[in-house]
């Protein structure tokens, strides 16, 4: 009925946070964090400016919540799905990748990753909060996993935080190779296809006998 409906005006207030985080994360992406501006980011969410600040006292407030939002959420499911599965590290290892690398396709993350690499110098508090909610917890899961494979015996010693950098340094790589060297014409790269590429290398490495 339409009396238990909620209010169009409502619904709208409620809807507004999430519009403008989706139209900061677009402009972020497309302009940086110094260029990105107040007014363009309402003006692409289709709220005033005054309506904007409202939820977001300045950029850096945004852009946390486009970090905690519009990204973080994709390294909380890639958390739930690593601690669910109950198989060897071999078989785990390429299903973080693929994740990895389905993240970079269909999301943002490239081009934020790309904006904290080349402006962290002039504005600190983008890596802090990148590292913070995104880098940091990543980096420790995939070297708790690693640690408790090596715990199993299925991985050969070694510090655990070294092989999560051995792991997933190349998808870095190829992320940004993918956002700043393809717009200007270099060979496009296939993350699906590097991840599995890489996580056959990279493994016959790492694996200790017994995990093989």
């Amino acid at each position: 009925m339409a009396e238990d409906r909620e209010p169009r005006f409502r619904r709208r207030k409620t809807a507004r946070p999430g519009e403008i985080i989706a139209a900061a994360l677009e402009v972020f992406a497309e302009r940086g964090f110094a260029a990105a501006r107040l007014a363009d980011i309402a003006h692409r969410a289709g709220v005033s400016k005054a309506a904007l600040y409202l939820y977001f006292p300045d950029k850096d407030a945004l852009f946390r919540a486009v970090v905690g939002e519009a990204i973080a959420p994709n390294f909380v499911e890639l958390r739930v799905m690593a601690r669910a599965y109950e198989g060897p590290f071999a078989a785990l290892a390429p299903l973080l990748l693929e994740r990895i690398a389905r993240a970079a396709t269909t999301t943002r993350l490239p081009a934020v990753a790309k904006m904290i690499i080349g402006e962290s110098r002039n504005f600190p508090q983008l890596a802090r909060v990148w590292h913070d909610q995104i880098v940091s917890g990543a980096a420790a899961l995939v070297s708790d996993l690693i640690a408790e494979a090596q715990a199993r015996g299925e991985i050969k010693p070694g510090r655990p935080r070294f092989h999560a950098f051995s792991l997933i340094g190349p998808m870095l790589m190829g992320l940004l190779w993918r956002e700043t060297f393809e717009p200007i014409g270099a060979e496009p790269i296939d993350l699906a296809a590097l991840a599995r590429q890489h996580a056959a290398t990279v493994l016959s490495g790492m694996l200790a006998e017994t995990g093989r």
